[in-house]
């Protein structure tokens, strides 16, 4: 074989290999890399593909007491920054009488309240929760 046609042979033997493989890339494998990461969903609607998480996050209510043990008791267990404790029911009744009870308490800890973040660091907790930990800490 001559030798130019030797060293043409091989590039033309890999553009060869390189075109079957490229075809044999179906559109199934390109639509599967071109799925978006992530989605969107509103509460209230279906958001297909999401059932198992949506499920899990649904699973039941947490218990007061594991509300207060992950995300209250960093404050109001050592009264942090004038954070009432937990069982000084009098620091808890003065703050529900100025507040207008247990639902002014309530709702100043779904919106925040001076360094405490809005619904404290329990960015997923229901009301009906937030009120049960409330209750809990406070003995009232």
């Amino acid at each position: 074989m001559n030798p130019i046609k030797k060293m043409l042979a091989l590039p033309a033997a890999l553009l060869a290999l390189w075109t079957m493989s490229a075809t044999a890339t179906t559109s199934d494998e390109i639509a599967k890399r071109l799925e978006p990461v992530g989605q969107v969903c509103i509460q209230g609607q279906e958001c297909k593909g999401m059932a198992v998480t949506a499920a899990a996050a649904g699973a039941g209510a947490r218990s007061a007491d594991d509300i207060v043990a992950k995300h209250c008791n960093a404050c109001h267990g050592t009264g942090l920054l004038d954070a009432p404790k937990i069982g000084d029911t009098a620091a808890w009744q003065a703050r529900a009488d100025h507040q207008g009870g247990l639902d002014g308490i309530l709702a100043k800890a779904i919106t925040g309240l001076n360094a405490m973040p809005p619904k404290g660091t329990c960015g997923d907790c229901s009301d009906d929760e937030l009120m049960k930990a409330i209750k809990k800490m406070s003995g009232l």
